[in-house]
Order: structure tokens, then sequence, then C-alpha cells
């Protein structure tokens, strides 16, 4: 498939993008600092990089040209300011999606983001306060996104909410949500886990229109 990449210079993007590699994807990188990229990466011959911001139509055009599916690693931080500019930026790729016939989107999330499957957690009700209340800007561009992203009917979306992630080589992952007993009963995420569940969904397409929790196992 020919993916198009958002959020790629980040860490979990990084991961994102190599484990495209190995599952021998043709690549778009869209990012507006592209030289944030590993060199290892920057300079990759499978690679196409195309720089641009969120909501520039024009080049979102151009990466999504042939596109298959759009990965994201998109996520708000608590330096953004205020506003809800990673959910903007969402509505501008969806339309620029419709524009080129790109139908998948697989995308970042956390558990700010509700849904209707999830049950009581003490646990994630104190996390998503916390974040609710130390990071209000960061909170409510993430809980835009997933209202932004859940209105488009004419998209295959999924949206991938995480805990707190971590920088470890754990590739397992348990996939269910908030309360559930299983992916519900962890509070933690390696980062290479997300990428490999991603790349996974693009490939079975378990999750399509929904929104699962993962954790590690």
């Amino acid at each position: 498939m020919r993916v198009v990449i958002l959020g790629a210079t980040g860490p979990s993007g990084i991961l994102l993008i190599e484990e495209a590699l190995t599952a021998k994807h043709i690549i778009v990188v869209y990012a507006r600092s592209p030289q944030k990229l590993p060199a290892h990466l920057n300079k990759h011959p499978d690679i196409t990089i195309i720089k641009g911001e969120l909501e520039d139509p024009k080049a979102l055009d151009t990466a999504l040209t042939g596109a298959d599916a759009v990965l994201s690693a998109l996520g708000p931080s608590c330096g953004n300011p205020s506003g809800t500019p990673i959910a903007r930026g969402y509505s501008v790729v969806l339309d620029a999606m419709r524009r080129q016939g790109v139908k998948r989107l697989i995308a970042l999330g956390t558990a700010s983001i509700k849904d209707e499957h999830d049950k009581y957690s003490l646990v994630y009700w104190a996390m998503v306060s916390g974040v609710a209340l130390s990071a209000r800007s960061a909170y409510k561009d993430i809980v835009a996104v997933g209202e932004v992203i859940r209105a488009c009917e004419d998209i295959d979306w999924t949206i991938v909410r995480v805990p707190f992630l971590k920088d470890e080589k754990n590739r397992e992952v348990l996939a269910g949500y908030i309360g559930d007993g299983g992916a519900g009963a962890g509070y933690t995420l390696a980062r290479l886990g997300f990428a490999v569940f991603v790349l996974r969904e693009l490939e079975k397409g378990e999750w399509i229109k929904q929104a699962p929790l993962i954790t590690s196992a």
C-alpha cells in the first residue's frame, strides 16, 4: 500500500515509519519539519518526503495523490497554543482525503476521547481528570480530534487510544476498552506497540469505525 504518515518526526511517528518499511509499504512522510527525521529515514530511498503544514490543502493534495491510507501519530502537547489546532488540521486532512479518494485513516488518540463501550475505571478517571486540569488545551484538542474524525461517515477511520507511552521494545499489545479487564486493566503502552498495532490494523481492518484502547501485554 501507499501510506501517508503524519506526525512522523516524533518518537512514535519514527517507529511507525520503520514498521511500515518492514511491511514493504510505499511511504510518504508529510511533515512541517522533515529535517527532524533521523538521517537513516531522511535519506531513505523508499521514502518520499513532502514538507507542508497541517492546514495546507495544496500540499496535502500532493501528499495524498495515489495514497491508500493515512496513518497518523499526531497528538497535542502541553505546549500547544489555546484552541484546537490539531483538530482543525484533521478537518483539512479529511477534506483532502475526500478530494483524493483516500478512505482509510488510522489515528492516534488518548483515553480522553470517551467511547460508549468504556466502563468505569477509577484509575483512568483520575488520569483523564488530571490531564483535563493540568493540560487543558491539550485535553480540549484531543477530545475535538475524536469529534472531528467520528463525524466522518464516508471515511473508514480507526482511533487508536493510548494511555501513558513508554520507550520500550515490547511489541505485544492488548486491544479493548477502558475497564474491560483486558486492555483496560493496563495503564501503559510501548510506543513500538502502537506502531505494530497500527500496521496490523491497516492489514486486517478489525477496528473500522471504532476507538479501541490499546495497552502493552
